[in-house]
């Protein structure tokens, strides 16, 4: 029971961030830049083309979280957040080192850590299906 109640506290907090990062992306809700400002975000840093890659990333952060956090096919909903991940990683933080202080890949490695373990065991006793 108790590991039930564990799955479903990490699913529901790390799968609603991750919908509130991409709202953010694609909606600029909660302080975000949304599509155009992301799209613009993108293109300065060299990920081409910008804004069907800022839609992917949005949306992949937005309905991985809520498929993650819902327990709904949450391989599917991991692997999406997985890959912004490794996205970010690539992009942004690999030439900052390793520790999130100095905008290292930390944060992401943990984040990768936590969807993949889910994923590997699955959503737990509450979830849709």
């Amino acid at each position: 029971m108790m590991i039930a109640w564990g799955l479903l506290i990490i699913r529901l907090v790390v799968g609603l961030i991750f919908m509130g990062h991409g709202a953010q992306k694609l909606f600029g809700w909660f302080g975000g830049p949304g599509i155009k400002g992301t799209a613009g975000w993108f293109a300065s840093i060299n990920v081409k083309p910008a804004l069907p890659m800022a839609v992917l990333v949005g949306l992949f952060e937005f309905v991985g979280g809520l498929l993650f956090a819902a327990g709904f096919l949450t391989p599917v909903g991991a692997a999406m957040i997985a890959v912004t991940m490794l996205g970010a990683i690539f992009t942004v933080h690999i030439k900052n080192g390793f520790w999130s202080t100095s905008g290292g890949i930390e944060l992401n490695l943990i984040l990768l850590a936590v969807v993949a373990g889910v994923a590997l065991t699955g959503p737990g006793a509450y979830h849709l299906f």
